[in-house]
């Protein structure tokens, strides 16, 4: 019988990542890592398991070729570091699960054998100590938390080595003992600059010359980080936005730049794309631009958050509506009033809305002790 492939990519400060950052954001985060590690399986791999910050993939015999597991490797690694960067470049949200994400690393671990496969709930699983085998192989002496660990079964069974050209991987052989039985393998660290990464457009400052057609200012008794989080948290929209019969976006994503959502408002379909424009200080700030509020041909909208201390902050609301045709001039200054109702009006709801939120939160420790 011929031996199947086991496969396991895992990414490495998951632990750190979730228990040190926001559950919300960091578990956006590591869900997208995830989808995209199963969206590149380009050797037709069965997808086993998803263990928390890893998979575990399955291939049955025969094993794929040394260089359609390279390049099934080289594959997942090239999305991973390419979507950090993309976190890294489009990042808007300033809390620590956004930050530090682009820390996050990625390792890759394959191995093979003779399978037996177990039935549970009706599905096939593969068992045995060939499955036991690869997982113990996660917890290795390799001083990296990024790199390509093949066992030394696998290299042999593909003939990793033999008629090898020239490659930018070295492999360095190690060896570790498990249950009293040495189990060897070969290794080595990849660094992202070697990866040929998936280029995407990279998000413009918006910068504006004008002053804005009108600002509204309010305070909240809420941090400006996690205020920041409210307003750009699409779940949170028809809580504190009036007249909102539906809002549409990627719930499996965190916003950042170029991210787009659509508003069914008052029965008329509105689409937003996230943008940013740069500020001083010690604020940060969160834009949307429309071009569907006809007759206006682009309306930004951006949220200013100044922190006040640990607890408090203002928030500094700026629109701006452009229209390219001199005509349509009066149209902005007759419609500015207006808008500037509305949004007031929505910073008071939206006050409304996470005050009670952040004081059960702060109730909280007492009610434990």
């Amino acid at each position: 019988m011929s031996s199947s492939l086991l496969f396991l990519p895992d990414i490495s400060g998951f632990t750190k990542f979730v228990q040190n950052t926001e559950v919300s954001h960091s578990q956006h985060i590591i869900a997208e890592l995830l989808e995209l590690l199963i969206a590149s399986n380009t050797i037709d791999m069965d997808l086993v398991e998803i263990e928390g910050d890893a998979l575990f993939f399955f291939k049955a015999a025969p094993l794929p070729t040394k260089e359609e597991i390279e390049a099934q490797i080289e594959r997942m690694m090239t999305v991973f570091y390419s979507h950090l960067r993309l976190l890294q470049k489009n990042r808007i949200c300033p809390c620590q699960a956004c930050i530090t994400a682009p820390e996050l690393e990625l390792k890759i671990i394959a191995h093979c054998g003779l399978v037996q496969f177990m039935k549970i709930q009706g599905t096939e699983k593969p068992f045995g100590p060939e499955v036991i085998q690869a997982h113990r192989l996660m917890k290795n002496s390799v001083q990296s938390d990024r790199y390509v660990l093949l066992s030394e079964k696998l290299t042999t069974e593909i003939g990793l080595f033999e008629d090898r050209e020239e490659s930018s991987r070295t492999y360095v052989p190690g060896k570790d003992n498990y249950d009293d039985v040495d189990v060897g393998y070969f290794h080595h660290h990849l660094e992202p600059d070697s990866l040929d990464l998936i280029p995407f457009p990279l998000s413009k400052l918006i910068e504006l010359t004008e002053n804005p057609s009108f600002s509204v200012q309010h305070e909240f008794p809420v941090s400006a980080t996690a205020m920041m989080e409210h307003i750009t948290d699409y779940r949170q929209r028809p809580h504190w936005t009036d007249g909102l019969d539906d809002i549409v976006y990627n719930e499996e994503e965190v916003t950042r730049l170029d991210t787009e959502h659509t508003c069914v408002l008052n029965a008329k379909t509105l689409k937003f794309t996230a943008v940013t424009k740069e500020v001083a200080g010690d604020q940060f700030v969160y834009g949307e631009l429309t071009t569907s509020i006809a007759p206006m041909d682009r309306v930004y909208i951006f949220y200013h958050f100044h922190p006040i201390d640990d607890a408090s902050c203002t928030v500094n609301l700026e629109v701006y509506i452009q229209v390219d045709l001199f005509l349509k001039k009066p149209i902005v200054w007759m419609a500015s009033p207006m808008f500037k109702k509305s949004m007031k009006q929505g910073l008071e709801r939206l006050h409304a809305y996470v005050t009670p939120l952040h004081a059960i939160e702060q109730e909280a420790p007492d009610s434990v002790q």
